[in-house]
């Protein structure tokens, strides 16, 4: 057997060897990082480039950032955007078409502002679209490798099939989270669903506990809401629904939670925060939720009030069924009294 026949086989092998441990890394794990970790791991022990990187399109800003980066200058890559269309990975991630540049110098495209934020040298690139079903999803990029690439033959074929593989990686990953915010989420609202305030009660009860820290549950239930239902309809209703729940949500704290216990009621979380504190939380969402004018864009000006209940962990109860009770049966007093008020376990309606 001839030499030039030995290599060519060896080469088959390792093309082999590559496909098996990324097929193995996909049906082993639904851990996005690990399979994307193995395809690069995979590609550098292929073509052994000074720096390789994976970049990911962010839709909402319209700029790749780059997801995964190893190598000479992956520590300084971390931190950098790229504009859509900017460099020879922005190009490939707009035109959806692999390029290979055996000499940047050549190549108009070539952006050398990556090279003088990292120190770098950028000799040769290669960048193969990562395609999803709905487009681009990223852009592998390998730079300065030893070897010139075959990228009209075996080279561009084994790249597209390990783009491919990351490409099944994110859309699985995507999908998963996907399921996962459909289990805890309430169609409506958008907010955390009741199944999902239980078990998250559960963690903070077992970390306020460990670190002694207190907390805070507030009970909502909108006030003669059945009338807006009855004199607009259901759908009215629903979109009104929907509306709290988004002023609830822009005026908690990152840590604060808020979720749809069921119907027109409504439960705020707040970790590592005192009831002389909570209570100030709910004055203030007691006010916005009042003041705040819904349906607007509908040719309605709907308000509504709400009645407020409030308790405290581990002041008022030491496990979750007893808090969720105390706060609320002091929302209820407030129902059974004035409505449109705040009470406290344990202290009563406020004036």
């Amino acid at each position: 057997m001839s030499a030039e026949r030995i290599i060519e086989l060896e080469k088959k092998v390792r093309e082999l060897t590559v496909f098996h441990e990324v097929g193995k890394a996909l049906t082993s794990t639904l851990d996005q990082n690990r399979v994307l970790e193995t395809i690069m791991q995979q590609i550098s022990s292929f073509f052994h480039p000074d720096t390789w990187s994976l970049l990911m399109v962010e839709s909402e800003s319209d700029e790749l950032r780059f997801e995964i980066a190893v190598g000479e200058a992956s520590e300084k890559l971390r931190d950098i955007r790229l504009k859509m269309g900017e460099g020879i990975a922005g190009w490939v991630a707009r035109n959806n078409q692999p390029v290979y540049v055996p000499d940047t110098r050549k190549d108009s495209r070539f952006s050398n502002r990556v090279d003088e934020m990292t120190a770098m040298t950028t000799r040769s690139i290669a960048c193969i679209p990562v395609r999803g079903r709905d487009g681009v999803l990223g852009v592998i990029e390998l730079i300065n490798c030893p070897n010139p690439l075959q990228f009209e033959g075996e080279d561009l074929f084994l790249l597209q099939a390990l783009a491919d593989y990351v490409a099944i990686a994110i859309e699985n990953a995507r999908h998963v989270q996907k399921i996962h915010e459909l289990t805890i989420t309430d169609d409506c609202t958008r907010l955390f669903n009741s199944r999902h305030l239980h078990n998250m009660m559960e963690a903070e009860i077992h970390r306020s506990t460990r670190y002694n820290y207190e907390f805070s549950l507030i009970f909502i239930d909108l006030d003669r809401f059945k009338q807006i239902n009855d004199m607009h309809g259901h759908l009215v209703g629903s979109k009104m629904l929907a509306q709290v729940g988004l002023v609830l949500r822009q005026h908690l704290r990152l840590i604060d939670m808020a979720f749809r216990y069921g119907g027109d009621e409504f439960v705020v979380m707040l970790p590592q925060t005192s009831k002389r504190s909570a209570v100030q939380v709910a004055r203030r969402l007691h006010k916005l939720l009042g003041e705040h004018v819904y349906l607007e864009d509908e040719g309605l000006q709907l308000r509504v009030t709400a009645s407020f209940g409030l308790a405290s962990f581990p002041t008022d109860a030491t496990n979750r069924a007893d808090l969720i009770h105390m706060a609320d049966a002091a929302m209820y007093d407030v129902k059974k009294s004035t409505r449109n008020n705040i009470a406290v376990a344990n202290q009563g309606v406020l004036v």
